[in-house]
């Protein structure tokens, strides 16, 4: 298996099998709700490939070499199609990431941090001076991931999804 990566927009059926991926991988979450307990979060995670259509939103998949979908991200330029609770729909300057998966058979070889910082590269060529995400507790591995990038936690972006509190991080685009 190679970790050289590509990461680009997802086309045709990489979107289909990133959704079975995301849903594959959240389920698998410790103390992440379950599919039976959020039906809907599932379907969305599940229909990845409907964010591509909304204004500014694009949907990044991380091939290896031998083109196997390694992970995949969501990256919102237009904030007021970020689609989360609380009040990051409303930031301005902004950039948003959602929904960041990696395949457990890629796992701490560098996959998530590449798509992160696909989507920080993104925000900066907007011209944008921040990138807002929000994770959980049971995400621990992107928690950490986020903090040594640099994204700091922001409570003005907390909220609570379906008695699942939900926390917010930003990083300042200098």
């Amino acid at each position: 298996m190679s970790t050289n990566l590509s990461i680009r927009d997802g086309k045709g059926n990489e979107l289909s099998r990133l959704g079975s991926l995301l849903v594959k991988v959240y389920a698998a979450l410790p103390g992440f709700p379950t599919p039976d307990e959020q039906p809907g979060y599932y379907e969305m995670l599940a229909n990845i490939a409907r964010f591509a259509e909304k204004p500014g939103a694009r949907v990044l998949v991380a091939l290896s070499e031998l083109n196997e979908l390694a992970g995949g991200v969501v990256y919102f330029g237009d904030m007021s199609q970020y689609g989360s609770g609380g009040i990051a729909t409303t930031m301005q300057h902004a950039s948003g990431i959602r929904l960041l998966g990696v395949d457990p058979a890629f796992r701490t070889m560098g996959v998530g941090k590449a798509l992160t910082l696909a989507c920080i590269d993104l925000a900066r060529q907007s011209g944008h001076s921040q990138v807002i995400l929000h994770t959980t507790k049971a995400m621990q591995l992107a928690w950490g991931m986020y903090e040594k990038l640099g994204f700091v936690r922001a409570e003005d972006l907390d909220f609570s999804q379906q008695g699942l509190q939900v926390y917010g991080f930003r990083l300042a685009l200098r």
